[in-house]
C-alpha cells in the first residue's frame, strides 16, 4: 500500500526557528482519516498547545469526508497528539520558556496506515531574521543558475 500523503505547514521554517522535532501520532475519526487519506487537509495558522499534561493541536483544517452521513466530523476541531510521557515533558518544559512555541510541520501516513505529524518545538524569528532568511535563498538560486548554465 503506497501512501504519498505528505501535507507540509510552509510558513513554519519561514516564520520559525525550529530547534527539536517530534513524531506524534494523532487521534482521529473514522470520517477524519478517510479524509485525510484523500490529501484534504491544511496546517495554515495550525498550532499546538499542552493542557493537562496532554498535547493538542488547534485549528488543523481536514476536510469534511464527501462520503460521510450525518456522524461527519467538523472542519477544525481540537485533535490530541500522541507521544510517550518523557517526550511530552520536553515539549512543554521547552514551551514555557518565553519565545518558544509547538508548531507542526507536516502530516504523513505512515507504512502501517497510520496518521502521524511532524512537530516542533520552535523559536520565532524576527523581521531581519526573515529578510536574511529571503537574501540566503536567492542567493542560493542565483548560484545554481550559474553553474547550471
Amino acid at each position: 500500500m503506497a501512501n504519498n500523503i505528505n501535507i507540509k505547514n510552509r510558513r513554519a521554517t519561514f516564520d520559525y526557528e525550529i530547534v527539536e522535532t517530534f513524531t506524534a501520532g494523532i487521534v482521529l475519526t473514522g470520517t477524519e482519516i478517510k479524509s485525510l487519506r484523500q490529501g484534504k487537509a491544511g496546517l495554515t495558522d495550525t498550532y499546538c498547545v499542552g493542557t493537562n499534561r496532554e498535547l493538542w493541536v488547534k485549528n488543523m483544517y481536514i476536510a469534511e469526508y464527501s462520503f460521510g452521513s450525518y456522524n461527519n466530523h467538523t472542519t477544525h476541531r481540537d485533535r490530541k497528539l500522541l507521544l510517550n510521557r518523557k517526550e511530552i515533558n520536553r515539549v512543554l518544559k521547552a514551551v514555557e520558556q518565553p519565545g518558544y512555541s509547538v508548531i507542526p510541520l507536516r502530516v504523513f501516513i505512515n507504512e502501517r496506515g497510520l496518521a502521524k505529524m511532524v512537530i516542533a518545538v520552535a523559536r520565532g524569528k524576527k523581521m531581519y531574521d526573515k529578510r536574511q532568511a529571503i537574501k540566503e535563498r536567492e542567493d542560493k538560486r542565483s548560484i545554481d543558475r550559474m553553474f547550471k548554465h
